[in-house]
């Protein structure tokens, strides 16, 4: 339990510009982290473990990437009582992501959109950040999460993702491949089929060379968008199968603006994350699941706001979830709830078979 509680901190944080309290959060946690001082917002781990794609992962609840996108704050975030943390996107350069503002809160609907754009100091920084975190020391898993440069053509799009994989290989436990941010231009047309096939290919044949040459084959995920309809989704889960890949992470954030129609911002362009996204993400999950059968791994992302929601999502066909809007709504708290509520399910179902 957190010496200091969310609802404390979160009225003041609310009362500055979202990407202004972003940034004095993740400053704030590069600055404990490592500390006694991280008592102050740490949990104990849940444990709960679980083994997919040949890594066992400590409990089922994880931070989905783009809360750090620079691998700052690994241990602190770790503090929370996170089984794996994944951090990025970062692409090959620095970029400095779209104009702001960029980042809007919508408290009505527990939701946020972001355009942020993959803002981020690059490949070299990031690897350096993720060299000097002690997470994966402890037994936690963690996910290094790539993508293009927006000054890249989408032609070129595959030599970024080649370079990135090159990058974060020896230092990921996992890596994705991210191809469904709403905020990089024509990047989600990579989930059509002969865009995927021609992607998937290449990172398939580099990630034989690297598992040569480095001793060991790092699983490889790809997160897709919500905004996919069956015929779609029966077409990523097979070229996922196709080429060998180790899981999908379903799902991003949506364009739609079904579910906040009316509401302030929600006509801001971007990605809308949070509550909202629940249900559209379920969905996906679901369908993955049908077409990739029991045993293919899912991580499931998208409007956990409470452990209600997580259960969700492993009922949906997920076999771990992430969190990412309901942090910033309810604090690390939702951790351990999360992982609690999961844990209890897994037994619960566990004695009913018995």
């Amino acid at each position: 339990m957190p010496l200091l509680p969310y609802s404390l901190a979160r009225p003041f944080l609310f009362r500055l510009d979202p990407e202004s309290a972003h940034e004095l959060t993740m400053r704030s946690l590069a600055r404990l982290q490592g500390t006694p001082l991280e008592r102050a917002y740490g949990n104990s781990m849940i444990d709960d473990p679980i083994e997919l794609a040949g890594l066992t992962f400590p409990n089922r609840v994880g931070l989905a990437a783009g809360l750090d996108k620079n691998a700052r704050c690994i241990d602190a975030l770790g503090a929370m009582g996170f089984g794996f943390i994944e951090v990025g996107t970062v692409t090959p350069k620095a970029q400095p992501g779209n104009p702001k503002p960029r980042l809007f809160r919508l408290p009505q609907a527990q939701a946020l959109i972001n355009r942020l754009g993959f803002n981020n100091d690059g490949l070299d920084a990031f690897i350096a950040n993720v060299k000097r975190s002690s997470f994966r020391g402890k037994g936690r898993i963690l996910g290094l999460n790539i993508g293009k440069n927006a000054a890249t053509p989408i032609a070129d799009a595959t030599s970024d993702y080649l370079i990135g994989l090159e990058g974060v290989y020896p230092h990921a436990d996992y890596v994705t491949i991210n191809i469904s941010s709403p905020n990089t231009s024509d990047l989600r047309s990579l989930q059509g089929d002969q865009a995927l096939d021609g992607l998937l290919g290449a990172i398939a044949r580099r990630r034989a060379d690297l598992a040569r040459r480095h001793g060991r084959s790092v699983p490889i995920f790809l997160k897709i968008a919500p905004d996919l309809d069956r015929t779609q989704i029966d077409a990523i889960a097979a070229a996922l199968r196709r080429h060998g890949m180790d899981g999908v992470i379903a799902t991003n954030t949506t364009v739609s603006r079904e579910a906040v129609k009316g509401l302030p911002h929600a006509d801001e362009a971007g990605g809308l994350s949070g509550a909202p996204v629940l249900e559209p993400s379920n969905r996906v999950i679901a369908q993955l699941r049908a077409a990739l059968g029991t045993d293919f791994p899912i991580i499931g992302v998208g409007g956990i706001m409470s452990a209600a929601d997580a259960i969700s999502k492993i009922r949906a066909g997920a076999d771990l979830v992430q969190l990412y809007t309901g942090l910033i709504y309810r604090g690390p708290a939702l951790v351990s709830e999360a992982a609690r509520a999961i844990k209890q399910l897994r037994g619960a179902a566990t004695a009913q078979k018995g």
